[in-house]
């Protein structure tokens, strides 16, 4: 049998045999309506905010912050619909771009369409490094101080333009997440991801989420003197707009979350003892971002079985800092006690694929050179139907799961009744042996 593979662009085929393709998993199908109705209706219906009308009334500058490259936010066709509103007003963007680098100018055409050479004047990159760049506004409960960009914390108005989806640590993305990490400094982004190793910092939660509620708890200093307007997406597994909210940032995430929860919590059957996980476009520019496909990838995957990262890593390893901490330790255990002994930004990504390594395999299939992916314990291939064969080679006659969209999509296993041979215990009665479906468990 034939799978088609999406890989940067292009579709990869590969062929095994039918008794070993097991379930092929998309983000979940949602009703699609005209986009820029959707678009329309929400910034002319905002939650508890004014309209966006109202916002950009009189001569103040207006701060719009997007997010960079790595992200499918659809930027761009959000721009088209708001130009003429905010074509003659006093306008600047920032790039939230954490802690990545800044765009390439062909990411800026990205990013913006059309409108990037009017705006390339008015465009700013956000750079985590720029001690003068980033000011000390006060510190979260936790005690993680916060800097945010100069242009942020001299705005008075501010509009974000973001995409909501599951996110591996931070619960989803989108919310307060374009000012932290989006344009905080880099020690701020690393005492915040630090928060990562803990183990309620996961994808779909946020309540009790340690990283997720530092977030917003710096947005909360930074949005006491400032008028905020968000305009929050949530894309279908094609990246049509499936939703959009806008307004008042927590209560319009909340929202967003709920309809990001309908796309990307996918039902699976059962695990399986081989993955593969695809990191698409625009996911898969490099193994750091690629890693979020691994991550969720793992909730598929059975103890002692193979996950292959399918990922073309077109920019390369992205941050040095977790290939660096893997590629100088003789096991994965050996990583995790460095970690717990001394963070650096990225280690949290090192930690997480430990972990993984301690009771599965990772293959990967891409363009770094294999030797690299050797260093840090990671299996790497030329070839995606060799990998296939392989994994079938060593597993035995079993069915793979194939996870299309696996930087967003979170698998989670089907609600199933167990059945237990068991004691019933009744105060009048003697215990009596039966076979009787009356012990339930959901696994």
């Amino acid at each position: 049998m034939q799978i088609e593979i999406p890989y940067w662009g292009e579709e990869l085929n590969v062929s095994l045999p039918e008794q070993n393709v097991g379930e092929i998993i998309y983000p979940n199908a949602v009703e699609i309506r005209k986009e820029k109705e959707v678009l329309f209706e929400a910034i002319q219906n905002p939650v508890d905010s004014q309209t966006f009308d109202d916002f950009i009334k009189g001569n103040e500058t207006i701060l719009i912050i997007v997010n960079d490259a790595t992200r499918p936010t659809p930027t761009a066709r959000i721009i088209d619909l708001l130009w003429d509103k905010i074509k003659d007003k006093d306008i600047k963007f920032i790039i939230a771009t954490g802690m990545h680098r800044a765009p390439s100018e062909d990411e800026y055409y990205e990013i913006f369409g059309n409108h990037y050479p009017e705006l390339k004047g008015k465009i700013f990159s956000h750079d985590a490094k720029a001690e003068k760049e980033n000011i000390y506004i006060g510190k979260t409960k936790v005690g993680t101080e916060v800097y945010f960009n100069r242009l942020v914390v001299n705005a008075k108005k501010i509009a974000f333009i973001t995409s909501v989806e599951p996110h591996y640590f931070a619960g989803y993305t989108g919310g307060a997440k374009s000012f932290l990490p989006g344009i905080a400094a880099y020690d701020t982004i690393e005492q915040n991801h630090e928060k990562a190793l803990k183990s309620t910092a996961k994808a779909l939660r946020t309540k009790g989420n340690p990283v997720r509620e530092d977030i917003e708890e710096a947005f909360e200093v930074i949005s006491k003197d400032k008028e905020i307007f968000s305009i929050q997406t949530v894309l279908d597994k094609n990246h049509k707009i499936y939703f959009c909210v806008c307004g008042e940032t927590h209560k319009a995430f909340e929202l967003a979350c709920e309809k990001a929860k309908d796309v990307f919590s996918v039902e699976i059957k059962e695990k399986a003892d081989i993955v593969v996980a695809v990191a698409p476009y625009p996911m898969d520019i490099d193994l750091y971002q690629s890693q979020k496909a691994i991550d969720n990838s793992k909730l598929a995957l059975n103890d002692n079985g193979i996950l292959i990262l399918v990922a073309s890593c077109r920019k390369g390893v992205g941050g040095e800092a977790f290939m660096k901490l893997l590629s100088e330790v003789k096991t994965p255990d050996e990583a995790l006690s460095r970690i717990e002994k001394e963070y650096i930004l990225g280690y949290h990504k090192a930690a997480k694929m430990a972990e993984i390594m301690k009771w599965a395999s990772i293959w990967a299939y891409t363009k770094l050179d294999p030797k690299l992916l050797e260093e840090i314990f990671v299996r790497g291939f030329s070839d995606l139907q060799q990998a296939i064969d392989s994994a079938l080679e060593e597993k035995g006659n079993e069915k793979i799961l194939f996870l299309m969209d696996a930087s967003l999509t979170v698998p989670r296993v089907a609600s199933r009744i167990l059945y237990k041979r068991r004691f019933i215990h009744s105060p009048t009665r003697k215990s009596i042996k039966t076979n009787n479906l009356d012990d339930f468990f959901a696994d």
